[in-house]
């Protein structure tokens, strides 16, 4: 009888470990990347109760919710990410809520550890993208001409706010003004060049074959500059002779002339970065330029409920877990889908559910305490020892 009261009372520590449990869990519900866990018991043998033997973690897949911010990832499939501290220490973690820091360097914006990419050999690396937080100025090397001239009934035209980069990044802009020459030379005009302090930089001469495409020979000039002690070669292109798609000498159609600068640009910020399926961030510069920054490291673990929670959605590996390294797509790991976090899976109607088990079991375990005390009470009397 002894020993129903001591069975009583595993009953109740173990009920009371799972409620602690299913505790943790509903309030990690909203915890983005947990993953819940279970408590689980064994008999302990000969009739001596239960006892608690570990616990086990959820594998499944969380749902995924878009969040709208580019550093936020998730893991679509198998994979954990990898985090490093500031202290060397390794942790893993499905929770995808990065941030940049001020170094230009992603890291967990939780616990402000680094999160690691794979250098060209393989092995764990800070994501940096410090070098890519703006691009360099590139100075201009070319402008494209289109539009049609009347040769009969045109006498000057002219394209301006024409804005060329030097390789400093400084803007300078550029008129150009055609004059028709065709009195002295049938089907040509005479090219002329003045940035915006009015100063000539360049002059030349554009001709027309008899179709009215561009001639050979004079269907571009190249502008010799010099900006801040530094030379560039601007290329004026009107077309490609034989061919009608860029400055025209039709009879018919109207009379138009138009420049695009085809290259240069000034220093670069950063207007928007997000991550693609390989787990790749690209970078879109302000001016629409993109680049492609370093890619995200992922883990895996053959048995994954050998890793140990530490806080929230983090995981340590203990030494002799096998963490194998490897890139989204690549193998059996998971694609990565950008601005967006993988929620916890708990599931809010089995833990309830669970908990109104572990109260009936935990009041089963509270009545055999009871009823045991009152039989060794009952035999306590009849044997005498309540008299006097």
């Amino acid at each position: 009888m002894l020993q129903a009261l001591y069975n009583g009372l595993s009953g109740l520590f173990g009920f009371s470990k799972s409620l602690d449990q299913i505790g943790d869990n509903i309030s990690n519900m909203n915890t983005p990347g947990y993953r819940g866990q279970s408590a689980f018991f064994e008999n302990v043998g000969n009739g001596i109760g239960s006892q608690l033997t570990g616990q086990q973690t959820d594998l499944s897949q969380g749902d995924t919710q878009q969040t709208g911010t580019g550093t936020d990832v998730a893991i679509q499939g198998k994979g954990l990410f990898v985090l490093q501290s500031s202290q060397g220490d390794t942790f893993y973690t499905r929770a995808g809520h990065f941030r940049f820091d001020g170094n230009g360097v992603l890291i967990d914006d939780t616990t402000g550890y680094r999160v690691a990419s794979l250098n060209e050999a393989g092995q764990l690396a800070d994501f940096d993208i410090s070098s890519l937080a703006t691009l360099p100025p590139v100075a201009t090397t070319s402008i494209g001409f289109t539009g049609n001239l009347l040769v009969k009934t045109d006498t000057t035209k002219q394209v301006t706010g024409l804005q060329v980069y030097d390789a400093s990044g400084g803007v300078h802009t550029l008129t150009l003004t055609l004059t028709n020459t065709n009195a002295a030379t049938p089907n040509s005009w005479s090219v002329s060049v003045k940035d915006d302090s009015g100063a000539l930089v360049g002059s030349g001469q554009l001709r027309f074959d008899s179709t009215g495409s561009p001639m050979a020979g004079f269907s571009d000039m190249t502008l010799k500059l010099s900006y801040n002690g530094n030379s560039q070669n601007v290329k004026l292109s009107f077309g490609t002779p034989g061919t009608f798609s860029g400055v025209t000498q039709l009879t018919g159609g109207s009379s138009s002339l138009g420049g695009k600068v085809a290259d240069g640009h000034g220093v670069l910020g950063v207007s928007n970065s997000t991550f693609d399926d390989d787990g790749i961030l690209q970078i879109t510069y302000t001016d629409g330029e993109t680049k492609s920054g370093p890619q995200l490291a992922l883990a895996k673990v053959a048995d994954e409920q050998q890793l140990v929670l530490q806080q929230g959605a983090l995981y340590h590996a203990p030494g002799s877990v096998d963490v194998k390294l490897g890139k989204a797509n690549d193998a059996d790991f998971g694609s990565i889908v950008g601005g967006s976090l993988e929620l916890s899976n708990v599931d809010l109607t089995r833990e309830l559910t669970q908990m109104i088990i572990v109260q009936r079991g935990y009041q089963a375990s509270s009545r055999v305490l009871t009823v045991t005390d009152s039989m060794l009470q009952e035999l306590y009397s009849s044997t005498g020892g309540g008299g006097g």
